[in-house]
């Protein structure tokens, strides 16, 4: 299940324009995931810049470009 470390979370809402299931929640002081409607796939995850997604404990990383 994708977590949110709301300590580094800057409210820049990236994630939620991304997000093709709508299951990204941006309050004005607040990022939720709405969980029932979030299926992994870590679009929200790539396109963050603060890296602040993560899954089981472990941060959530875009792929490298070029990696196969």
């Amino acid at each position: 299940m994708i977590q949110i470390n709301h300590d580094k979370c800057d409210l820049c809402g990236a994630c939620v324009g991304v997000c093709p299931f709508d299951a990204m929640e941006l309050t004005e002081n607040r990022l939720s995931i709405l969980h029932e409607r979030c299926t992994e796939c870590n679009f929200c995850a790539e396109i963050c810049p603060f890296e602040v997604l993560h899954n089981d404990g472990v941060a959530i990383r875009p792929p490298r470009k070029g990696a196969a």
